[in-house]
């Protein structure tokens, strides 16, 4: 397997922003995974068609149908044209409080209807600074000790360097890949991907992508203009 680029969109674009650069990449033949917000998934899901982009939701229910205003199903994803869907993202850890039992229901979820996850994991500056960096990273990779086959890999991204323009160094993310790694054999998990994710741009996604064990990278920011997706995937590509 080549280089993975995850494109996550968060509360960006419209309707013809979304299907346009959707189109772009799919007339470039690029093969990344786009995570668009709800209101966009089903005009790209048709723009996609005939092309090797995969598209995925940023967030599920945990449930499956019911009185459950303002949530999603994985059902009504997978009906949307979704194969895939980000969990644990940084931004619904901590804006919304998610964690360790909720996030296994919403993976075993994703699962039973047929969705891919990419699940994420990272640790604060606080953590870092506290010295327990790996110790979260290890919690939050627990969750999938009975979770054989379900993800589609797994994005290491420290929260400090997520929308701050702050990145960490090559070495910083090889320690921390490395880690994961040997967490994810101790689980049984050997051959799932792990991807970059924090302030990741095309200046710096061939430093992160040459890294051992880093197989990837989730973009957040430089995801939303063509001309940067473009060239990271570019990156990618070369090095695949």
């Amino acid at each position: 397997m080549g280089k993975i680029v995850a494109a996550n969109w968060k509360m960006n674009l419209r309707r013809q922003s979304g299907c346009e650069l959707a189109s772009a990449l799919k007339t470039d033949g690029r093969e990344c995974w786009l995570f668009p917000s709800f209101t966009l998934l089903a005009p790209i899901a048709d723009t996609l068609i005939g092309g090797t982009l995969k598209l995925g939701a940023q967030d599920l229910s945990p449930e499956l149908d019911g009185a459950f205003t303002g949530d999603v199903s994985a059902e009504m994803l997978g009906d949307a044209g979704c194969t895939m869907v980000l969990v644990g993202h940084s931004e619904r850890r901590h804006g919304h409080g998610e964690q360790g039992e909720l996030l296994l229901r919403k993976l075993k979820r994703a699962a039973e209807a047929g969705l891919k996850p990419l699940y994420c994991v990272g640790e604060t500056l606080e953590e870092r600074e506290a010295g327990r960096a790996k110790e979260v990273v290890k919690e939050h990779l627990s969750v999938l000790k009975d979770l054989q086959g379900t993800c589609a890999a797994v994005a290491y991204e420290p929260v400090w360097a997520i929308g701050t323009g702050l990145t960490a160094t090559p070495e910083q993310a090889a320690e921390m890949h490395a880690f994961i790694r040997d967490e994810l054999t101790k689980l049984g998990l050997t051959d799932l991907p792990i991807l970059y994710g924090g302030s990741v741009k095309p200046g710096n996604a061939k430093d992160l992508m040459t890294q051992p064990h880093v197989d990837g990278v989730l973009v957040g920011g430089a995801s939303l203009k063509l001309d940067s997706l473009r060239a990271i995937d570019d990156v990618a590509r070369e090095i695949g």
